[in-house]
């Protein structure tokens, strides 16, 4: 996964389809970003970029009572896990994404695959295909940027795991501004016809799930079975502008499919048919 997606859904609206009972979205939480966010945490984003904010569902039981049963929560997260154990906040940038033949064995991933696992919502996600016939105007394969969504229209609910990292410069740990809360996209092999456009591919978990994945109380060794792959054909994709591929782009017009007189050395993932003569 190449590190962009699109979230375009509403909070209310995640609320329903995800079945959450405390909407935390409006709560203060701690950015890393130098500069405010656009478009801010939590309205719709059609160019989510690692280190942003980006609506989050998790299962906790309530701060008040944590013996009580796991309540499920909708939260603002930054893209990028930022282990409990990190000196700084830095690293966080390099681990957006999990590989899931590793995650149970790495440190940085093992114990939030325990017991702090997340459902990341999404319109769907972009990545780049390496042109096999043209080159940019550097003289390397050109990239071409395709858009994955699901084929149903339903939200894409990429499995993710959360961490969360305190900052001991700041002396009251009740300050929301003490605690930074990351997570990481978990990602395997593309299925046939994705890998077309790239061989890793996050992984999407069924509705059916979404329950088990959620719950604090499952056991890893379960829940990877949860991650194993799914049959092909949930996915529709289509090559879109390559504006994207800037971070300070925005807007609906992002996920409109480029017409196929601008394609230069695509290649079809439905067909394998290369379309676009190198100009």
């Amino acid at each position: 996964m190449c590190g962009r997606y699109a979230a375009t859904a509403n909070p209310d609206e995640l609320v329903l389809e995800f079945e959450v009972d405390d909407d935390r979205t409006g709560e203060p939480t701690r950015s890393i970003l130098v500069s405010p966010q656009e478009p801010p945490p939590g309205r719709p984003d059609h160019n989510v970029a690692p280190t942003k904010q980006a609506p989050v569902v998790l299962e906790r039981p309530p701060r008040d009572d944590r013996d009580a049963p796991a309540v499920r929560q909708l939260r603002l997260l930054t893209w990028g896990l930022v282990p409990s154990w990190a000196k700084d906040t830095r690293g966080g940038a390099r681990m957006i994404n999990a590989r899931v033949e590793s995650v149970a064995e790495k440190p940085s991933f093992a114990k939030a695959l325990a017991t702090r696992r997340a459902l990341v919502p999404a319109r769907g996600w972009y990545e780049w295909q390496v042109s096999p016939t043209a080159l940019d105007a550097k003289g390397k394969p050109r990239k071409q940027p395709f858009f994955t969504a699901r084929v149903d229209g339903a939200s894409v609910a990429m499995a993710g795991l959360y961490e969360f990292w305190r900052d001991r410069s700041v002396a009251d740990p009740d300050d929301p501004m003490a605690w930074l809360t990351t997570f990481t996209v978990i990602t395997g092999p593309a299925e046939p016809g994705l890998d077309r456009i790239h061989d890793r591919a996050p992984i999407v978990l069924d509705p059916r799930h979404w329950d088990a994945w959620l719950d604090p109380a499952t056991g890893a060794a379960e829940v990877m079975g949860l991650l194993e792959p799914s049959p092909p054909g949930r996915f529709t994709a289509w090559p879109v502008s390559p504006a994207v591929s800037s971070n300070r782009s925005n807007g609906a017009h992002l996920l409109d499919p480029l017409p196929e007189d601008q394609l230069v050395g695509v290649v079809d993932p439905v067909t394998g048919e290369v379309i676009g003569a190198p100009r």
